[in-house]
């Protein structure tokens, strides 16, 4: 049998997706919301398309508002929630996950810790049970804290300060681009503050933050509403809501003259150099416009900063970056940076590279975006959003409905996505990269490497 192949004009396939009516071409996730009596957050999204389930519990707690003289906490009591509660020892936890035929893992971000758990749907309780059981009661013993310590102190030597270009630009941007304490200190934690937590701050830091009416239960998958629900009661709502902490102020002040700071790194090979602008508010229209701004900038061989420094100038091998890069533009509350980076040989000056930045950024102010420069930023944004959905076996659908209702005691935003992003013009795109993408509002870091002896 012969198969004819159609090969259409890229620019061609782009209109017809674009033109393609939103039932055809979009898909609406079932959200089901409602919070139990002691304020826990519970979200709930059937689907029976896999014998699979996935199990995610997220407190709202993260690096911006770990304690002050405490930096890195809120990353070692991710760490502190392996250790134990009170019917599970010692990495019970994850071999219970492991030997059910499920995998697991846990995280720290800007604004939340996480936890979750993929298994068999028949496994549903299992991972309700044990999640509960250590919201309940975590087992907080100094050899813990001590093991844990450790563990983290080492994690933090071989990630970030025993490798080239350890914490860049993740870590390092924030610090230099941000005023506010909350938002530019060192999120992975200084050795000092680490080795000061004491088992009293480690107790009152559980008592606080994982607290029930602080946090958001999500199951999503392969199980019955009904079901759930019944072993959702069952097993988290006996647990006990606490008073939560006053919400510290992270708003940062405008930034009003350009900042540009060298680093130099004694393990680097090659300089680096990265750059950052304060984004516009989460869920506003400008918010939406710089995503799409986002895909027409950076994001992919197309984009016009990778057309420019790669293949018209030869300035670098790559640029990267985006909209939160330790997740995605949608998983964050509070002040974010939309940052880029790439590495370079040491013959091209940093200059050179940021006049060229400037240059593109300058051109996109003057020039209106066109008809085919939007049909593709639209379909790459939606391409993005699909994947960040289906990302990790399906984990990232629980991690944006755990988001959503975190933040936006709104789960059901997913399913407005793509309509925020339709109703983005391209005046919009032109007016917000003029307002946010000034000089004046931009942070550059450039790494150099130490001088060779």
């Amino acid at each position: 049998m012969k198969i004819l192949r159609i090969i259409l004009p890229p620019l061609l396939i782009l209109l017809l997706l674009a033109s393609c009516s939103k039932e055809q071409y979009s898909f609406t996730v079932p959200v089901e919301y409602y919070k139990l009596a002691n304020g826990l957050k519970v979200v709930l999204s059937p689907n029976a398309t896999a014998p699979t389930v996935t199990v995610a519990v997220y407190y709202h707690i993260g690096f911006r508002i770990e304690p002050k003289d405490r930096t890195g906490f809120a990353h070692l009591f991710e760490h502190m929630m392996f250790q134990g509660s009170q019917n599970l020892g010692k990495m019970e936890f994850i071999r219970l996950v492991q030997n059910s035929g499920g995998t697991m893992n846990g995280s720290t971000r800007f604004d939340f810790t996480n936890y979750f758990e993929i298994l068999p749907a028949h496994k549903l309780e299992t991972a309700l049970w044990a999640e509960a059981d250590r919201m309940r009661g975590l087992d907080i013993s100094q050899e813990n804290l001590t093991n844990q310590q450790g563990v983290v102190i080492n994690e933090v030597k071989v990630n970030v300060l025993n490798q080239p270009y350890g914490g860049f630009p993740w870590l390092d941007m924030p610090q230099y681009a941000n005023e506010n304490w909350y938002n530019n200190h060192n999120f992975y934690g200084d050795m000092a503050d680490l080795e000061a937590a004491k088992l009293e701050d480690v107790k009152q830091f559980f008592k606080t933050y994982y607290s029930p009416n602080n946090s958001v239960l999500v199951v999503t998958g392969g199980f019955e509403s009904a079901s759930a629900k019944n072993l959702i009661e069952k097993y988290f709502g006996s647990i006990p809501s606490a008073e939560l902490a006053v919400k510290p102020d992270i708003s940062e002040p405008p930034q009003e003259k350009m900042k540009r700071f060298t680093k130099v790194d004694p393990l680097a090979q090659r300089p680096a150099l990265a750059f950052a602008y304060h984004m516009p508010e989460r869920n506003t229209p400008e918010y939406y416009a710089m995503g799409l701004a986002d895909q027409i900038l950076l994001q992919g061989s197309d984009s016009k900063l990778y057309q420019k420094l790669v293949q018209e100038k030869g300035l670098t091998g790559s640029v990267d970056g985006g909209i939160n890069l330790l997740g995605n533009m949608f998983n964050y509350d509070g002040p974010m940076l939309w940052m880029g980076y790439l590495f370079h040989d040491k013959e091209v000056s940093a200059d050179t590279i940021l006049q060229a930045l400037s240059q593109v950024i300058e051109d996109f102010v003057i020039q209106p975006v066109d008809e085919e420069t939007m049909v593709r930023a639209r379909v790459k944004m939606r391409s993005n959003l699909y994947s960040s959905i289906d990302d990790y076996f399906g984990f990232g659908l629980a991690d944006l409905l755990a988001s959503f209702a975190l933040f936006d005691d709104d789960p059901s935003r997913i399913n407005q996505l793509e309509q925020e992003f339709l109703a983005v013009t391209p005046q919009l795109i032109q007016q917000t990269v003029r307002e946010y993408l000034l000089s004046s509002n931009q942070t550059v870091l450039i790494i150099e490497p130490k001088a060779q002896q």
